[in-house]
């Protein structure tokens, strides 16, 4: 079995059984068993994009008390703060916002300067894992589960997403993506069936939500992640959390799984 400090999780032949059994089943339904069986150490992780507001809206109709946690990196749009203003207000829950160490952000940008993401694919891997990275592997060590929006149909480093697997990167603790055999199409269909509040860049070309200086609206005919990190040509769209950082750099197989920082470890 695999354990937390205090909680005795998923062992592997379980967490099998499990993502096999609700491999059919609704989306719904993977979340309320996420949430029946590890409520309160269980929440939801939304960054602003469309799953993850469908994320919040289903479990929130199964368990009104149930957790969803962002990140705050410091270089947020505006539009993202007022989505999540919208998410308060709308389903009366308070939002968990994670925030990077100051001193570690203080310390990034002297010694390399506010847009250290541009000058290459490490010193924008080293502006992820603090901004990013770092306080969610802190936030995590306190969670039995979490929940993700990510879709097999993303990105080639998430095609093997199971709906319920161990997350080895997080001390074993269970990760959930009830969303992983979904479609784009799906995902909208339930936001305009519930009046699921999104965010607003969404409505003007944005399809991925993330820091300012790093997303942008792709260009006609490019794919959904085309426009996280736009001026790398030869990496992975990701930022660390959902895949190692050999994965992003082009140096391991997409599904592998991401590795902790080492100032993290």
């Amino acid at each position: 079995m695999t354990h937390t400090a205090d909680h005795v999780l998923l062992d592997a032949m379980e967490a099998e059984e499990l993502s096999a059994l609700y491999q059919q089943e609704p989306a719904q339904e993977v979340v309320a068993w996420a949430l029946d069986r590890f409520h309160p150490r269980c929440a939801i992780s939304a960054g602003g994009g469309a799953e993850g507001m469908a994320l919040v809206d289903m479990a929130w109709r199964h368990n009104p008390d149930v957790r969803v946690f962002t990140l705050d990196t410091g270089r947020l749009p505006q539009e993202t703060y007022d989505l999540f203003q919208k998410v308060h207000d709308r389903y009366g829950m308070d939002v968990e916002i994670l925030f990077p160490d100051q001193a570690n952000v203080e310390e990034m940008v002297l010694k390399n300067g506010p847009n250290l993401m541009y000058q290459s694919v490490e010193q924008r891997l080293k502006c992820c894992e603090i901004r990013k990275v770092q306080p969610m592997n802190r936030y995590l060590r306190g969670m039995d589960a979490w929940i993700t929006g990510l879709r097999r149909d993303q990105w080639q480093t998430r095609e093997r997403v199971k709906k319920i697997e161990i997350d080895v990167a997080h001390e074993g603790i269970v990760k959930v993506s009830p969303l992983a055999d979904w479609t784009k199409q799906q995902v909208w269909d339930y936001i305009h069936e519930h009046d699921v509040p999104y965010h607003s860049l969404l409505d003007q070309g944005y399809t991925s939500i993330g820091c300012a200086p790093c997303t942008r609206a792709p260009a006609e005919g490019e794919d959904d992640r085309a426009g996280r990190w736009w001026w790398e040509t030869d990496t992975q769209k990701e930022c660390g959390i959902h895949c190692s950082v050999q994965v992003i750099l082009g140096e391991g197989k997409p599904g592998q799984d991401a590795k902790l920082p080492a100032s993290e470890s």
